[in-house]
């Protein structure tokens, strides 16, 4: 016969490697699942994002304006962000202005052409983080400010 401790033991060596296999099987899966959130900007309004549908993260999206200068080739300005916490709160139409100031130093960024940037980052409770972006061309700042 066993003693109690052999038992306890082979216990929880099989739950601990059970667990192991579900961890490794999440993590393999998680490189099969490509998602596809979609987004309609209009100058500074996000209009639809919608999340994965298996709902096991959040979501960190931002919009940024993204501009080239000479001294550096990618400027970011963030316009917008926001935290998606549940499969709930993937869809959303909201109307806003800019909670960061967009200060142009020295007048350099009158008439300039700038990107809208929409990223995001999808966040796992386990495995591997996913980030991707959409960018829209073709916005252009004012040629005199106030």
């Amino acid at each position: 016969m066993h003693s109690f401790g052999y038992r306890a033991n082979a216990l929880i060596t099989l739950g601990v490697t059970v667990l192991a296999l579900m961890c490794a099987m999440a993590s393999l899966s998680d490189n099969l699942n490509s998602p596809i959130p979609s987004a309609q900007v209009q100058v500074l309004n996000v209009n639809w994002f919608q999340k994965q549908r298996n709902g096991n993260e959040e979501v960190f999206v931002f919009l940024a304006a993204e501009y080239e200068t000479p001294k550096n080739s990618l400027n970011q300005v963030s316009l917008w962000d926001g935290i998606i916490p549940s499969k709930e709160h993937a869809k959303f139409l909201i109307h806003t202005t800019n909670k960061y100031r967009f200060i142009d130093q020295g007048s350099n960024l009158q008439g300039k052409e700038f990107n809208l940037t929409l990223h995001w980052h999808v966040m796992p409770k386990t495995g591997k983080m996913f980030a991707d972006k959409i960018v829209m061309t073709g916005y252009r700042l004012p040629e005199e400010y106030r």
